[in-house]
């Protein structure tokens, strides 16, 4: 028997098909494209990310009969509002997480909600600019022809779990992200609602994440090669699938992911929630478990930053050679002695989410002498993106959540001077996990326990997730480390009121990109 595991992502959907062995069959990926209609805006049409996905499991149920897989289960990107009539057809193109055009909707929400506090203790988060409640004010604000017409707000993956089964359905874990769902309570929160004056019918019907949403529906099998007895699983936000696929499902585990952005997160059998909310908290896909998580903008950004801009010489032999630059690159960091000589990269490139939720911050080299080359500053920007992910590791510490193991993923992870650095950042062990296929793994094993292959998530991930290599921290690099990092935490205090000005500089004098 076979499952599928979908990742709804920014730029395009992957499918994997996976046997009850947790063997990896068949891949596909599909890309679409992204929207910035205007600056600071980020949107997607959902009927082409339908048609992507239905490309993909063409293409990885082919290998297999259709009654041969047993159910599908989806990760997908986060807060994403999705606008529906009551026909079920889309209104207007989606609003994605990285959308950063309701400023002023968040600092609303906050005000009447009488301040983040208040809004922690009601739903377990604060508003961020990218989560899904500012997008709903906005959308109120700003195109009332579009909000009158509103039925319903469905998240990415629930959209497409919709079109599977003509079921509107969304579940825990990315129900969590939306900022109006009461993490705790696990409910729609309708105290905020009043607050707002939303109308609560607007938002579905919460599951589990391994449920069952329904069955794929006879159309749609006939179109896609499935057979119509494929149980629909709706899996989870991309972050709980990312975790699953790891084996992070009990406490004193944490993920640490060096992708585009950054993420360090870890599962906790009762609710924990950072009072000053620098951290989110949400719903875990693993029945009766939370977790908190901190998230980076720019954290393997940073590196492909770097190269693209000071490394083009490193791109231009991976051309000649097929020698890949990072790996090029790689091989300089190795030879700069750690913490760089006292370089330190402030990592903000994009605006900052944990700890500081400023959007305006901007990136930093802090300590730049003659005797720093290219290589100190590749270094530099692996140490600093490290040391960011570590603000959150120590907010998790201080809420009682203490790391017992840390596993890697990401293309971060594959660096092994990268990975040593992480370990004597981190002061703790870290993992590497054999298959690095990100949140479709997960959501492929959050389909094999929804279809009952599996009794239990251990069950499941005990089969599916296998380890690769341990890197142990070196207790003399994390002393150093430990002093470096004391600086960097102070450096963000003592820049903050600048930012803000060269924020406001950079948007007089900036000419723009073409395609916004």
């Amino acid at each position: 028997m076979y499952v599928i595991g979908i990742d709804l992502g920014t730029s395009g959907v992957k499918a994997l098909l996976i046997s009850e062995n947790g063997d990896i069959v068949s891949r596909a990926f599909e890309e679409y494209p992204l929207y910035t209609p205007f600056p600071g805006w980020s949107e997607q049409k959902p009927e082409e990310w339908w048609e992507a996905v239905k490309k993909v499991i063409k293409v990885v149920s082919a290998s297999v009969r259709p009654e041969e897989i047993v159910a599908i289960s989806f990760s997908g990107q986060m807060h994403g509002a999705v606008f529906l009539d009551k026909d079920g057809e889309v209104i207007r193109p989606a609003i994605l997480w990285n959308d950063t055009r309701t400023f002023n909707e968040r600092a609303w929400i906050t005000q009447k909600a009488g301040g983040e506090s208040n809004l922690i203790q009601m739903v377990g988060n604060p508003p961020l600019e990218g989560f899904t409640l500012p997008k709903i004010i906005w959308l109120r604000n700003n195109e009332p022809e579009n909000f009158s017409k509103l039925h319903k707000v469905l998240l990415p993956k629930d959209y497409i779990v919709y079109k599977l089964t003509g079921r509107m359905v969304s579940e825990v874990s990315d129900a969590a992200g939306t900022a109006i769902y009461d993490v705790k309570n696990r409910k729609w929160s309708e105290e905020l609602a009043k607050i707002l004056e939303l109308d609560i019918s607007i938002f579905p019907e919460v599951i589990e994440s391994f449920d069952v949403a329904g069955k794929v529906s006879k159309k749609m099998a006939d179109e896609i090669g499935l057979s119509p007895n494929t149980l629909v699983i709706p899996g989870g936000a991309d972050n709980a699938c990312g975790a699953v696929g790891n084996g992070i499902i009990k406490e004193g585990l944490f993920l640490g992911s060096v992708g585009t952005s950054g993420v360090v997160l870890s599962p906790t059998s009762q609710p924990k929630f950072d009072p000053e909310g620098r951290i989110h908290f949400f719903n875990h896909s693993v029945p009766n478990m939370w977790y908190n998580m901190g998230v980076i903008l720019s954290a393997g950004f940073s590196l492909s930053w770097f190269k693209n801009n000071f490394a083009k010489l490193e791109g231009m032999v991976q051309e000649i050679s097929g020698i890949s630059a990072y790996e090029i690159i790689n091989a300089e960091v190795e030879k700069v002695p750690i913490g760089s000589e006292a370089l330190i990269f402030l990592p903000y490139l994009n605006g900052e989410r944990t700890p500081h939720k400023d959007a305006k911050v901007r990136g930093a080299f802090i300590g730049i002498s003659a005797r720093h080359t290219k290589a100190h500053f590749a270094r530099a920007v692996m140490e600093g993106v490290t040391y960011a992910l570590r603000d959150s590791l120590e907010i998790m510490k201080s809420l009682g959540i203490l790391p017992v193991e840390v596993r890697i993923t990401g293309g971060g992870a594959k660096s092994k001077v990268w990975q040593q650095i992480m370990a004597d950042i981190f002061k703790v062990e870290v993992k590497t996990i054999q298959v690095d296929e990100g949140p479709a793994f997960g959501a492929a094993i959050i389909a094999a326990v929804g279809s009952k292959l599996f009794n239990s998530f251990d069950e499941a991930a005990e089969k599916f997730v296998k380890l690769g290599k341990t890197i142990e921290p070196i207790e003399k690099n994390s002393r150093i480390y430990d002093e470096l990092y004391e600086i960097f935490r102070s450096l963000y205090p003592a820049l903050k009121d600048k930012y803000e000005k060269l924020f406001n500089i950079a948007v007089k004098t900036s000419k723009g990109d073409e395609n916004e």
